[in-house]
C-alpha cells in the first residue's frame, strides 16, 4: 500500500509514500453494518423481558459524554419506547451524561450527545465527579475501592447504562457496566480503580485476569446496575452488532466478539508505524488521544518511530494532567515522580504516554501549539507529510512500515 487516508478531527489526512516503499494497512476485519440498526436495538431489547421489572416508577439511563462515538441516536429511542412501554414516562426518566473524571458538560454541549428531539422531552443532567452533595456512598470494593455514585442515578427504580464495546489500554475492554461504573462514580472511586492500572494484567485485551476490568465490575454490582445496552462498531463507526441484557452477560458476550473482529496479529515489529486515533471524537484532545499511542506502540520496535495523527483540538483534555506537567522535562522524572507520589486522576496520562513514548522516537501531527506538546514531552510535527518524510530519512535499509488508520479500535499481537 503506497497511498493511504487517515482520520483527523472530521476530516481525513492523505498521504503518497515513495515509489518502491510499501507499508502495511492494519486495519480490523471487515464487518457489515446492520441494515436497520434500530430494529437491532429494539429486537434486543425485547429479549431482555423487561416487563419483569413491573412496578417501576422511575428510569436512569447513564450515557457517554462527548468523547465517547456512542451511537445514541439509534439507542436512545428504542429503550425510551420500551420504558415507556413498561409505564415509566419522560417525566419519570433522568439521562445522565457520565463524564466520569471529565470536566461536566454544560447545557449547550448536551446536544452533541442527545438528540434534540430527547433533550426537549427529557431531563438530561451532566454527572460531576467532584459534587460530593451529589453523590451516595456504596462502600468498598474487594481490591479497596472506596465507591461514591451519583445520586440521582441510585434513587432510580431502574438503572441503564449505554455504550460500546471496545478495547481499553488498561481495563482491557469497555462496555458492560464501565459506562455508570466510571462515568457516574466520584472521583475517589476513579481513581481508587484507576490506580490499578500498574498492574501488569491491566491490559489491553485482558478481560478475567485484569484486576482494573473486575474491580469495574464489582463497582457496576454495587451500583446496582439493572441493564447494559451495548453496540459493536464497525471500521467506520457504524452498528455492527447490539447487545442487551444484565451487564456481566453483556459484557461477556461482547469481549468475545471484539476480541475476534478486532484482535490483529504480526509477525514481526515494526521500524515506523503512521497510527491514526481514529478521527473526531476519539482526538478531541490528547488524553483521549493518548490511547492511540497505547494500542500502536506495541507494534513499533524499541527506538522505533511511532506518528500520531490526532486533531487535539481542545488541546491537553484535562487541566489536571496539564499541571501535573509543569516542571518535567524527561520521562525518567515522570515515572520517578508518580512512584513517589502515587497514583492521581491526570497525572495517569503522563505516566502512560512515558511508559510507551520512552522506548520509541514519538512525533504528534496535531492542532496543539508546538510549544503545549512539548510541555506534554512530545515532539510535534509541522503536518504530517513532512514527519514521514523525516522519518522515512531515519528508516534502515528493508525497514518495515505500517499504517493504522484506527489504532485505538485495534488490538495488536506481535
Amino acid at each position: 500500500m503506497g497511498e493511504f487516508g487517515l482520520p483527523y478531527g472530521r476530516t481525513t489526512l492523505r498521504l503518497s509514500l515513495p515509489d518502491g516503499l510499501a507499508a502495511d494497512l492494519i486495519v480490523p476485519p471487515h464487518v457489515p453494518a446492520l441494515a436497520d440498526p434500530e430494529a437491532a436495538v429494539q429486537q434486543a431489547l425485547a429479549g431482555c423481558n423487561l416487563s419483569r421489572h413491573g412496578g417501576v416508577r422511575s428510569a436512569a439511563i447513564a450515557l457517554a459524554d462527548k468523547t465517547r462515538p456512542v451511537p445514541h441516536v439509534l439507542l436512545l429511542p428504542p429503550l425510551l419506547a420500551a420504558l415507556q412501554a413498561l409505564g415509566v414516562p419522560p417525566a419519570r426518566t433522568t439521562l445522565l451524561i457520565g463524564t466520569g473524571a471529565h470536566p461536566p458538560m454544560v447545557p449547550e454541549e448536551f446536544g452533541c450527545v442527545v438528540p434534540s428531539e430527547i433533550l426537549a422531552a427529557y431531563l438530561v443532567r451532566s454527572h460531576d465527579a467532584d459534587d460530593r452533595a451529589n453523590l451516595v456512598y456504596l462502600g468498598e470494593t474487594q481490591r479497596g475501592t472506596p465507591v461514591w455514585a451519583n445520586r440521582r442515578w441510585m434513587e432510580a427504580d431502574l438503572r441503564v447504562v449505554l455504550g460500546i464495546v471496545e478495547p481499553h489500554q488498561f481495563v482491557g475492554f469497555s462496555g458492560g457496566a464501565k459506562g455508570a461504573s466510571i462515568g457516574l462514580a466520584g472521583r475517589e472511586t476513579i481513581r481508587g480503580n484507576h490506580a490499578l492500572l500498574a498492574d501488569p494484567n491491566a491490559r489491553m485485551g485482558h478481560y478475567e485476569d485484569n484486576p482494573a476490568r473486575q474491580d469495574v465490575e464489582e463497582i457496576g454490582r454495587l451500583m446496582g446496575v439493572h441493564l447494559a445496552l451495548n453496540a459493536i462498531l464497525d471500521e467506520e463507526g457504524r452498528v455492527a452488532e447490539v447487545l442487551a441484557g444484565p451487564p456481566d452477560e453483556v459484557i461477556a458476550a461482547g469481549v468475545a466478539r471484539v476480541r475476534a473482529l478486532r484482535q490483529v496479529r504480526v509477525p514481526a515489529p515494526y521500524d515506523l508505524v503512521i497510527a491514526s486515533a481514529g478521527g473526531h471524537p476519539k482526538d478531541i484532545n490528547l488524553y483521549q488521544a493518548q490511547k492511540a499511542l497505547a494500542h500502536a506502540s506495541p507494534l513499533v520496535r524499541d527506538g522505533g518511530t511511532l506518528i500520531v495523527v490526532a486533531a487535539c483540538p481542545e488541546g491537553v483534555g484535562s487541566p489536571e494532567y496539564e499541571r501535573w506537567m509543569e516542571g518535567m522535562s524527561s520521562y525518567e522524572a515522570v515515572f520517578e515522580r508518580f512512584r513517589r507520589e502515587g497514583f492521581q486522576i491526570g497525572a495517569h496520562k503522563a505516566y502512560l504516554i512515558a511508559r510507551d513514548a520512552a522506548r520509541l522516537n514519538v512525533r504528534l501531527v496535531s492542532e496543539m501549539a508546538p510549544s503545549l506538546v512539548r510541555a506534554m514531552l512530545l515532539t510535534p510535527a509541522a503536518d504530517l507529510a513532512t514527519a514521514v518524510a523525516e522519518a522515512l530519512a531515519a528508516l534502515p535499509s528493508g525497514g518495515r512500515v505500517a499504517s493504522m488508520p484506527a489504532a485505538g479500535a485495534m488490538i495488536p499481537v506481535v
